[in-house]
């Protein structure tokens, strides 16, 4: 996209050369970045569309191709450009799908939750209400396909010789199945990516204690009341899981309490 007298969709609103000037003691890359996302994110630049040349975009941008160069990386990681090779080759905008975004969600929630001080009760609490909001949905829109997912995991989970990471992976996969049967795309990517993300941090804490058996029976009457199309006792039984689900996180905070204090007894009698 070479300079000419009219302005093109990363002049506007900043001048990119401006921009640039104003980031010298930054990262540039990060700059020139967010200058071409914008201009995606605004409609300036549509699905399909040629960027310019790394050539053409260092010379606009008055930086070194390099640079332009790690720009186009940080815009490819986040599925917003895609590159193509040869004559006819380039880099061009992507379509950004829903799977996209959910994946980018899941890993940033874990990050947030792994690095802030979250505590189980408060991710549980909202772990749970989040998929009580597809629920109703899900009893109303649920496909034949969504039951099927849904029965499969529960008969993984009765498998006594399933590995704890096994049985946990198909914990999260049955909850996600539940969400995708409310049928609609956003809550979708909104409620599936965070239950991926915080339900495996929820099972961390829970699997030594937790009765497999309890969790099985409990998806498999979820299983039985979304089929029925059973709004309200499926969220009877969602609730009942959630208090389960607390009553072991309690427990287990209660047993390392407990487990301190008699090492803190007995290294005061060993003083």
């Amino acid at each position: 996209m070479p300079k000419t007298g009219a302005t093109g969709p990363m002049d506007r609103p900043t001048d990119a050369r401006a921009a640039a000037r104003e980031s010298r003691c930054g990262d540039l890359s990060v700059a020139i970045a967010d200058q071409i996302r914008t201009a995606i994110l605004e409609g300036r630049l549509i699905e399909g569309e040629r960027l310019p040349s790394e050539a053409e975009l260092a010379a606009n941008f008055g930086v070194s191709r390099p640079t332009v160069r790690e720009a186009l990386k940080r815009l490819a990681a986040q599925n917003l450009i895609r590159t193509r090779r040869g004559a006819a080759g380039g880099a061009f905008v992507r379509k950004l799908s829903f799977d996209d975004v959910r994946a980018q969600m899941q890993a940033l929630t874990t990050l947030a939750l792994s690095m802030n001080a979250v505590d189980f009760e408060t991710a549980c609490e909202a772990r749970f209400a989040l998929e009580a909001a597809a629920v109703p949905l899900a009893a109303a829109r649920h496909g034949s396909e969504h039951l099927a997912r849904m029965q499969a995991e529960i008969a993984r989970q009765e498998d006594p010789a399933l590995s704890d990471q096994a049985f946990c992976a198909s914990d999260v996969a049955f909850h996600v199945a539940l969400v995708e049967a409310a049928g609609n795309p956003v809550l979708t990517f909104q409620l599936a990516s965070a239950i991926e993300a915080m339900q495996p941090l929820m099972n961390m804490i829970t699997y030594t204690q937790r009765k497999r058996a309890i969790i099985t029976s409990l998806h498999r009457k979820l299983h039985a009341a979304i089929a029925i199309e059973d709004r309200e006792r499926a969220l009877d039984v969602l609730d009942r899981l959630a208090r389960y689900t607390l009553e072991i996180g309690e427990a287990i905070r209660a047993d390392r309490a407990n487990r301190h204090a008699g090492r803190g007894a007995a290294a005061a009698e060993g003083g």
